[in-house]
């Protein structure tokens, strides 16, 4: 959609929505946002499933009346979130007490009405919330090695520049122990997305 592809008008086209990560804010002025924004509603409105990672979060956040703007820590790096304890936490995530995941970002997003928090860490209160069928994380659990190799490589200024920040780590510190590190990511992800493609529609 950022390269000027078509938002879809019609959520109900699908089983379900996931919308991923991006340099870009979800304040900035461009001009695919407002149409995501609404499919993210029609969705909604239509029962399809929702998941967002980081940016894709934060667009759910701001598509049901939440707010996004500047975390009061940068995160990059490794970091587990903490499952809050509450019933919808425990639907999604079950007897975890923690969830490894791994962290770009230097803006959030608020609770937005009706949803329920779900996922915190020590830098940032709003790591994940739910609403119903629909999943928001601001953390991301989707990364593989050469993902994590590639934002490394093309952040590394980033990195320097924020060296400052308790929650970012050197490029070296992200990429120690990186095989086991994703092996334990996609083992939590496995578990989210199952859960998650329970509301799919079937078809």
């Amino acid at each position: 959609m950022d390269e000027g592809a078509r938002v879809p008008g019609d959520a109900s086209r699908y089983a379900g929505l996931v919308f991923m990560g991006g340099p870009m804010s979800v304040n900035d002025d461009l001009p695919w946002i407002p149409p995501v924004l609404e499919l993210i509603r029609d969705a909604v409105r239509k029962d399809v499933p929702l998941l967002g990672h980081c940016l894709g979060g934060q667009l759910m956040s701001k598509a049901f009346g939440g707010t996004v703007g500047a975390a009061p820590v940068k995160e990059i790096g490794w970091a587990e979130v903490r499952v809050l304890d509450n019933d919808v936490a425990r639907a999604w995530f079950g007897d975890d007490a923690v969830v490894p995941a791994f962290h770009w970002h230097g803006e959030t997003f608020t609770i937005p009405p009706g949803a329920t928090r779900v996922l915190s860490s020590a830098h940032c209160e709003n790591q994940g919330f739910a609403i119903g069928k629909h999943l928001g994380l601001q953390c991301h659990v989707e990364m593989d090695e050469a993902l994590v190799e590639s934002w490394c490589r093309g952040g590394a200024g980033e990195i320097a520049e924020s060296a400052a920040s308790p929650g970012v780590q050197s490029v070296e510190a992200i990429r120690r122990d990186l095989e086991p590190r994703v092996v334990r990511l996609h083992a939590a992800a496995d578990r989210i997305y199952e859960r998650w493609a329970k509301g799919l529609a079937k078809g």
